[in-house]
């Protein structure tokens, strides 16, 4: 089915031919009749497979069909987010995707000053999304007003609940209308959202869109047993020799995002670092300077980048495993995004290697191991001095040759 099949209002179906949407995803497909006939849903799908357009779409076409030319007191439309930079980009996809119609979208999140964003809900607006501590602050203010709320959409809810936001989800629902459509969508699922769910709405319509690897298939990612100190130089190698190639690194902490960042300086390489104890003016700025390519590597610790949609990211290295298996999934989703087709690395120290277990249980599969002979370690480690062989040499290379002493052995499973 084509987009123009359907029965939305004409500014979004012009909206939709301007950016090229033909047809639905597997997930938008699912979904949309659901939203649109009224029902509260769980939706689960692989991270890049236009989860934020399943429910924006549906949604600008209800409230506009709905508004008059004086629009009632009150919000329509809530959608709660775990980051301030997921709060933006999901903004900008209504205003995108609702460009011309009555709907009136806005975001509001903590970190920057409340004054203009009090000023614009003073104008009256349609959709808020927010961020769980700004939303209960501008409430408690009377800055915001839950009475006439239909629709709840909770994005990222896993990781919501990651960050302990279950109390404040709790505390939102006491404030909203009783009837009213909730929306959950992740990328991941659990009992813990599961329970979540179905206690705070009646008979969801589940609709998960995921194999049993819950990988995209569009992301080839593989483990390379790499020392801790060693990471750098391996990191190092793989920015130099693609030095056109957009680089998401994640790290674990804010620390090590400074580290790296500064182990990269010395030796060249320009990147810029994003994790929580950044001010939000800073973190828009780096991921915007990231997002136009005007510095190929951002460095990241999981709070400031999952959920986060940047174009054309063509390597993902997990730099340090992630202590939370799921967000091994999230990470690598940040490439092979849509159509396109990404690369994910995973540097694994030896004290790493119980995470790496944790990740094969938690996908249900092994990680396809890249292993090293001595000599091709010890090329890339020493990648200041000597510059014979490329990482390509040395990594990519995965069928074994005959007569060739050093190199890459033949990818295995664990």
């Amino acid at each position: 089915m084509r987009f123009s099949q359907y029965h939305f209002v004409d500014e979004i179906k012009n909206n939709l031919e301007k950016l090229g949407f033909k047809k639905p995803t597997d997930i938008q497909y699912k979904c949309i009749p659901n939203i649109l006939r009224g029902e509260d849903l769980l939706a689960v799908a692989q991270t890049g497979t236009g989860k934020t357009a399943a429910f924006a779409i549906p949604i600008l076409h209800i409230l506009h069909s709905k508004i008059n030319t004086k629009r009632e007191d009150g919000i329509k439309c809530i959608v709660m987010v775990p980051t301030r930079e997921l709060a933006i980009q999901i903004h900008e996809v209504f205003q995108i995707l609702g460009k011309n119609t009555r709907v009136q979208a806005f975001s509001v999140f903590g970190g920057v000053e409340q004054g203009p964003q009090i000023a614009k809900l003073e104008k009256g607006i349609d959709i808020l999304i927010t961020t769980p501590g700004r939303l209960f602050d501008l409430r408690h203010q009377g800055f915001i007003k839950l009475n006439r709320v239909e629709m709840l959409v909770l994005d990222e809810a896993d990781h919501m609940l990651d960050l302990g936001f279950i109390k404040d989800i709790r505390d939102l629902i006491q404030y909203l209308p009783r009837k009213r459509q909730t929306l959950f969508f992740s990328a991941t699922i659990d009992d813990e959202i599961k329970d979540l769910a179905y206690s705070l709405v009646k008979n969801p319509v589940r609709i998960q869109v995921s194999p049993k690897d819950p990988v995209s298939k569009n992301v080839d990612h593989s483990v390379v047993f790499v020392a801790m100190d060693d990471k750098r130089f391996f990191l190092e190698r793989l920015v130099k020799e693609n030095p056109e190639s957009k680089i998401l690194v994640f790290v674990r902490t804010k620390v090590r995002c400074e580290r790296v960042q500064a182990a990269m300086d010395r030796v060249g390489v320009s990147s810029v670092f994003m994790h929580g104890g950044k001010d939000q003016q800073d973190r828009m700025d780096v991921l915007n300077t990231f997002k136009l390519g005007n510095v190929k590597m951002l460095i990241a610790t999981d709070v400031s980048a999952r959920g986060i949609d940047i174009p054309d990211v063509d390597f993902v290295v997990n730099y340090d495993l992630p202590e939370h298996p799921e967000n091994y999934v999230h990470r690598v989703g940040r490439t092979g995004r849509g159509r396109k087709k990404g690369l994910a690395y995973a540097f694994c120290d030896d004290a790493e290697r119980d995470l790496l277990k944790a990740i094969e249980d938690y996908i249900s599969k092994p990680v396809k191991i890249l292993e090293l002979h001595t000599d091709g370690y010890k090329e890339i480690t020493n990648f200041s001095i000597t510059k014979n062989l490329t990482l390509k040499d040395i990594i990519a290379e995965l069928e074994p040759q005959p007569n060739k002493r050093y190199g890459v052995k033949k990818a295995k499973k664990k």
